[in-house]
């Protein structure tokens, strides 16, 4: 193996500072050729940050970084201009491998020229075995064969070679950055969400390629099916006392030490909190059981002041030793674990009527909405006449029809349903679930429970009042009672510096984190969730999709998520690009 190769990619001590506060903190990263690390952590812990220190787009503000100089790194822009063609971007990425080739070509012919006893000719063997050994780490001789499997792995085999970058989607703009860097093959990959834009097939394949790849990746994702099926080891960027932990294993494993973590992590806290409180009382109440008050026996009136200090002695100094061991304690206690991400227990009856005044502010933030807004225009709904027959589905849909977008012949939602849709994009998904909630008027008939009330996630969250706070919005979206009893910050969807901000300075991802803690907190009786892990980190989408599994109600759910997919122990419903859905058994 070359040595530029075998060449590791190290960052020691790396310092990164962005709008005033620090991003990398001390981060240190060994990658070995072979190894392939994924990066992990919430939104902002640093993890594109890293990346681009790594890459050395960015200088670390201390630290230091040595990197290969055959290094490819998944930019978000391509670095062409919008009228350069494909063709000249597969050019580009095969230009090493040709230059390969070609240099082998002529050393090849200058070591048939020299002599074996002139000068030099050593040295034209030695360049030749290097070239050679590059030549066979790129698989030069097979490239332009590679290129061709590589676009139609991707999804791009039918694209035009003359079609311009500027006509390109942007999906397709980053299909085909990622199929440049697989091309070239450097000895070290550095990739930013790389399956953005993948369907499930070109996802799949990025995976076998990225998995016989001999040099070394490093890759922030949150896409937990390909950090389980590629990584040999993960990096959690989120804080921690000893800064970033790296984990052996793909996103499994991690997984498993994560568990491991949280029952060490609950164990050690009830057993000091169990201590704490043993203390406490051996400080505040012993001192008083040892040594009762009580007089001297006529036997023992001789050696009953020796008796009785020697006593006093030894409590004053269990006491002290209780107070000591208790102040060191406190000092230093275990914090409680934080609360995973569970659905709270809704303060809603079964007839229950609209959501409230408050609720209503923010009504087109998380689509919450009575059953009576729901009445379809063009179509008809028909209102079940007994709200208390609990065997009637919360929801039933018969010749549904929205033109161009949805044909469903029959849907029914009952109490504590868990349905998936799935699908491609433009099948209707998203369509379906606006339907359900009311929000778009289609052919058929829709019947409701009377009373029901629905929230629904969808991906693009906006509030009515973009000057308010996080804090404030919350509190007046579920009233002063509901929210001190389930605080926003107990949540885990926002950080603790965020909740003074006012909700339009939120990004795009913070937003929606908002309108998910609003139905994490007051669930209604259908729950409709688009997308729900999109902008979470894999940590939050973990515990979401086990919240999911014991939320209060209905939950119907859109996902691409192959992780979430996969795992899936309810009912799904498949839609086909013409809108039409058929059930699927549970996985």
């Amino acid at each position: 193996m070359l040595q530029h190769a075998q060449h590791a990619l190290l960052a020691h001590d790396v310092v990164r500072n962005l709008g005033g506060r620090r991003v990398l903190d001390g981060v240190g990263l060994s990658a070995a050729p072979g190894h392939r690390i994924g990066l992990i952590g919430e939104n902002g812990a640093g993890k594109s940050t890293l990346l681009r220190v790594l890459a050395g787009v960015d200088e670390p503000d201390a630290g230091s970084v040595s990197r290969p100089a055959d290094l490819g790194f998944l930019h978000q822009e391509m670095p062409f201009e919008t009228d350069a063609t494909v063709a000249a971007v597969l050019d580009d990425a095969l230009r090493e491998a040709r230059e390969d080739l070609a240099e082998l070509d002529r050393l090849g012919a200058e070591i048939a020229r020299v002599p074996e006893t002139a000068p030099g000719h050593a040295e034209l063997l030695d360049a030749y075995g290097r070239r050679l050994e590059q030549a066979r780490y790129r698989e030069s001789w097979d490239a332009d064969r590679r290129a061709a499997l590589v676009l139609d792995g991707l999804g791009l085999g039918a694209l035009g070679h003359d079609r311009t970058l500027g006509s390109l989607s942007g999906g397709q703009r980053g299909r085909l950055a990622l199929a440049a860097l697989l091309v070239r093959r450097p000895s070290a990959l550095l990739l930013d969400e790389p399956t953005n834009h993948l369907d499930d097939g070109a996802a799949a394949f990025l995976e076998e390629q990225i998995r016989e790849l001999p040099g070394t990746v490093v890759v922030a994702a949150h896409d937990r099916a390909f950090l389980d099926a590629v990584c040999t080891h993960l990096v959690d960027l989120d804080p921690a006392v000893d800064g970033p932990v790296r984990y052996g294993g793909n996103y499994s494993a991690y997984l498993g030490e994560r568990r491991a973590e949280r029952e060490r992590w609950e164990r050690r806290y009830t057993e000091e909190q169990q201590e704490l409180a043993q203390l406490r009382h051996s400080a505040g109440v012993t001192a008083h059981l040892v040594a009762p008050d009580r007089g001297p026996r006529d036997n023992e009136k001789m050696g009953y002041g020796h008796r009785a200090g020697r006593v006093q002695n030894q409590v004053s100094r269990r006491v002290r030793n209780a107070a000591r061991r208790l102040a060191e304690l406190e000092r230093a206690q275990v914090p409680e674990p934080p609360r995973p991400l569970r659905f709270a227990v809704a303060a809603l009856a079964a007839d229950a009527g609209a959501l409230g005044t408050e609720a209503e502010a923010v009504a087109s933030a998380v689509g919450a909405v009575a059953s009576d807004v729901g009445a379809v225009a063009s179509g008809t709904v028909a209102l079940a006449a007994d709200a208390g027959e609990d065997r009637r589905p919360l929801v039933a849909l018969r010749d549904v029809r929205v033109p161009g977008r949805l044909a469903l012949d029959a849907l029914e939602v009952p109490a504590a349903d868990r349905l998936l849709v799935t699908g491609g994009n433009g099948t209707g998904k998203s369509t379906l679930l606006a339907v359900l909630a009311g929000h778009l008027a289609a052919g058929g008939t829709v019947r409701r429970r009377p009373g029901l009330t629905v929230g629904l996630l969808t991906q693009d969250t906006a509030f009515d009042r973009p000057d308010r706070t996080v804090r404030d919005t919350y509190a007046l979206a579920l009233g002063p009672s509901r929210a001190e009893e389930v605080p926003l910050g107990s949540l885990g969807l926002l950080h603790t510096a965020d909740l003074d901000k006012p909700v339009g300075r939120l990004s795009v991802g913070q937003r929606r984190r908002l309108a998910l803690a609003l139905l994490v907190a007051e669930p209604p009786q259908l729950l409709l969730l688009d997308e729900p892990t999109n902008h979470l980190s894999p940590r939050l989408c973990d515990e979401l999709e086990e919240a999911l599994g014991t939320g209060p109600g209905a939950i119907v759910l859109a996902s691409h998520d192959r992780w979430l997919r996969r795992r899936w122990q309810g009912r799904e419903l498949r839609l086909d690009p013409a809108g039409a859905g058929r059930y699927c058994p549970p996985a």
